[in-house]
């Protein structure tokens, strides 16, 4: 079975690629292809905008495709910047952009008000019209706190103000395999990966 990525941003696709590599399938991704589809996001939710992409690559490519869409929830910020959260200092931005803004909004509220969360959702497109539902959606979540400061490090977008208590450190100072046993992409991944594999036992019946 082959399995499009739907998304053309490489930090994502490394870590996606990285949780469901080992699994009986072949990820392609904007790199297989001589033209792929920037979609739209003009949902207002995350579900939207995850089926959005999931549903115009899958037509795209007339094949599977995963796709997912992620946002960082500030409670001091009433849910900001949420489904927004890519193009949260506007459009054709930088990550730092973003965090900086961020950083300033957040300007003397206190640790104990500074907790957030990230919300990813991934969508499968099966291309399958076989199948009642077409599209599976899987919801991943992650409690934190916003630091004050911008810190150095891996990881991409929010990473390094995201603070994760039980780790004791930010998004960005973890590894790729730490990030992914306790993020909101891995949670949301890892019950990709069983619906993936359930697909392929019906595949075989």
């Amino acid at each position: 079975m082959q399995l499009v990525l739907a998304t053309n941003n490489i930090d994502k696709i490394k870590e996606i690629k990285h949780l469901l590599d080992d699994l009986p399938i072949t990820i392609l991704t904007r790199d297989d292809f001589l033209e792929f589809p920037d979609i739209e996001e003009t949902g207002t939710t995350l579900e939207e905008n995850a089926r959005l992409k999931a549903h115009g690559i899958a037509e795209f490519c007339n094949l599977p495709a995963l796709a997912d869409d992620s946002g960082l929830e500030v409670d001091a910020l009433h849910g900001a910047p949420g489904v927004y959260s890519s193009r949260y200092a506007g459009e054709h931005v930088t990550y730092d952009d973003n965090n900086r803004k961020l950083l300033m909004e957040l300007e003397g509220v206190p640790y104990e008000k500074r907790t957030a969360r990230f919300r990813c959702v991934v969508a499968i497109d099966w291309c399958d019209n076989e199948r009642s539902q077409g599209i599976d959606i899987i919801e991943g979540v992650v409690e934190g706190y916003i630091a004050e400061d911008l810190a150095p490090g891996h990881g991409f977008g929010y990473d390094p103000v995201f603070y994760y208590p039980p780790a004791g450190k930010r998004f960005s100072e973890m590894t790729i395999e730490e990030k992914n046993t306790v993020s909101h992409r891995g949670e949301a991944l890892q019950k990709a990966r069983d619906i993936i594999v359930e697909y392929l036992n019906r595949m075989r019946e």
